[in-house]
């Protein structure tokens, strides 16, 4: 696991690229609770980018076929994520969690989701 990517991914630059072509200030991996990869500090918006294996897109779907290692591994990265984003909210923080393979298929789309949560400041 070591191994795994885990800054700077793919999805990750392409995103940032986006953001700063439309002008947009903002931090890359805020040291704050869940080390969100991006962070509009003055707007209070952070945005994380997760891969859909570790932090369990449709894990219902796909759980069964798990090692008891690797559902407990999910599992407790799911329920991590859910406290994480619960604490950021009641700290004023609004969070955004961007998956992964949508952000290569339609990054302007994903970005706008972005855009959106800074429009309901």
């Amino acid at each position: 696991m070591s191994r795994v990517k885990s800054k700077n991914t793919l999805p990750e630059r392409l995103l940032f690229k986006e953001l700063k072509s439309k002008g947009l200030i903002f931090k890359r991996h805020y040291d704050i609770l869940g080390k969100p990869d991006i962070a509009l500090v003055k707007e209070k918006v952070v945005v994380f980018v997760d891969g859909e294996f570790w932090h369990g897109r449709n894990f219902k779907e796909w759980k069964g076929s798990l090692s008891e290692f690797w559902f407990k591994k999910i599992s407790s990265n799911i329920e991590r994520d859910r406290k994480n984003r619960k604490t950021l909210r009641l700290k004023g923080w609004k969070v955004v969690r961007l998956w992964d393979k949508p952000i290569l298929k339609d990054l302007k789309r994903e970005t706008n989701k972005i855009i959106r949560c800074l429009h309901n400041n």
